[in-house]
C-alpha cells in the first residue's frame, strides 16, 4: 500500500498567506520547506488513488505529484483519483472539492453529518450528482472503497468517532457548544487487505477507547496542530486555545507525545501542523523533543510504503 502526503500543514498552510512571523519570512526566503494544507492519497496498486480530505491546495498538490496526474495514454479528461474520503467538514478538508468540478466521475465518502453539511451548502452542487456519488460511511464497520462505477479500488476504511468539534464555519449556523456530536470528527483505519494504518488529522483528546484501538499499530498519522494549548495566544496571532479549536496539544502531561508513550506504535507521524507550531522548524528544541520521543514530522511529498504488517480482522 502506497501513501502520499499531499499536504502536511493545518488550515492556512505554511506560511499562511498573511503570516509575517520569523518562520514565515524564512519560508519565503527559501530557508524552510513550505507546506500545503493537510491531505493524503492512498493506493493499493499505484494506479488508482483514494484522496483523504480535499485541501484548498488540491490543484497544486495534484500538479506536484506525478502519480495523481493523467497518463500520456489517457483521454482528454482523465484522473487517477477515483474516490475521496472526508474526516470532517473543516474548510481545509472540504474546500478542495471545488477544484474537482469538471465533470470527472468520482465517489465521495463521509459521515452522514458531513454529507448533510455539503448538501445544505449549494456551492458544492458544482460536483454534479451525474458524475459524483455521495456515499455515507458507517462508523465501526469496514467499508470497501469503490469508484463511481462501483469498481473496488482495493482500499477498505473503518471509521470511528474521535473527540473533536464542529467545523469553525458552521459554529454560527445553530450549533450548540462546540458541536461535538458523533460524526463531526472521524478517525480512520485504512487497509489494502494486507496491511493497515490510522489517519487521524484532528483529535481533541486521547480517550481510553482510542488508546486501545491504536495500541500496537504499525503506523499512525496524527493531529499535530499545536505544540501547546495557548500557542496562538502566546504568539499574538489568535484568541483561541487548541482545545477550543478541537485539537489536543503535542506537548504537556495530557498531550499527544505523553499519550502515545506506552502504545507501542511502530511509526508515528505528526500531520496537520499549524504554521505557529515550532515542529515545523528543524533546529528547535521542540522538534528535537518530538523526534527523541520517536515522532516524525510529515512534509509535502512524503512517501510511505507499508509492507508485511498484520491484516486487521474483518477486512
Amino acid at each position: 500500500m502506497k501513501i502520499l502526503v499531499l499536504g502536511a500543514a493545518a488550515g492556512g498552510g505554511f506560511p499562511q498567506w498573511n503570516s509575517n512571523d520569523r518562520a514565515a519570512r524564512r519560508v519565503r526566503a527559501g530557508e524552510l520547506r513550505p507546506m500545503t494544507q493537510s491531505s493524503i492519497a492512498v493506493s493499493a496498486d499505484g494506479r488508482r488513488w483514494v484522496l483523504f480530505n480535499a485541501s484548498p491546495d488540491l490543484r497544486q498538490q495534484i500538479n506536484d505529484n506525478r502519480a495523481l496526474q493523467p497518463g500520456p495514454d489517457d483521454g482528454l479528461r482523465a484522473s487517477p483519483l477515483a474516490a475521496m474520503v472526508l474526516t470532517n467538514a473543516d474548510v481545509d478538508h472540504v474546500a478542495g472539492l471545488l477544484n474537482l468540478r469538471e465533470g470527472q466521475r468520482l465517489a465521495l465518502y463521509g459521515h452522514p453529518r458531513v454529507l448533510e453539511v455539503l448538501a445544505r451548502n449549494s456551492i458544492f452542487n458544482v460536483l454534479s450528482p451525474l458524475f459524483v456519488d455521495r456515499r455515507p460511511l458507517h462508523a465501526g464497520h469496514w467499508e470497501h472503497i469503490a469508484d463511481q462505477g462501483g469498481r473496488n479500488l482495493g482500499i477498505a476504511v473503518r471509521s470511528f468517532p474521535v473527540p473533536g468539534k464542529i467545523a469553525l464555519w458552521l459554529e454560527n449556523a445553530g450549533a450548540s457548544g462546540l458541536g461535538t456530536a458523533e460524526g463531526d470528527t472521524l478517525g480512520l483505519e485504512i487497509s489494502d487487505g494486507k496491511q493497515s494504518f490510522f489517519y487521524i488529522p484532528g483529535c481533541a483528546a486521547m480517550t481510553a477507547e482510542l488508546a486501545q484501538r491504536l495500541k500496537g499499530a504499525c503506523l499512525v498519522l496524527f493531529d499535530g496542530t499545536l505544540w501547546r494549548d495557548d500557542e496562538m495566544i502566546a504568539a499574538g496571532v489568535g484568541t483561541k486555545t487548541g482545545q477550543r479549536m478541537g485539537h489536543m496539544s503535542c506537548s504537556g502531561p495530557d498531550g499527544t507525545i505523553a499519550a502515545f508513550q506506552d502504545l507501542h506504535i511502530a511509526r508515528k507521524i505528526f500531520i496537520h501542523i499549524n504554521n505557529t507550531n515550532p515542529l515545523l522548524v528543524e533546529e528547535t528544541s521542540e522538534r528535537r523533543e518530538a523526534e527523541a520521543a520517536g515522532w516524525e514530522i510529515a512534509h509535502d511529498g512524503m512517501e510511505i510504503v507499508l509492507e508485511h504488517a498484520l491484516v486487521p480482522a474483518g477486512v
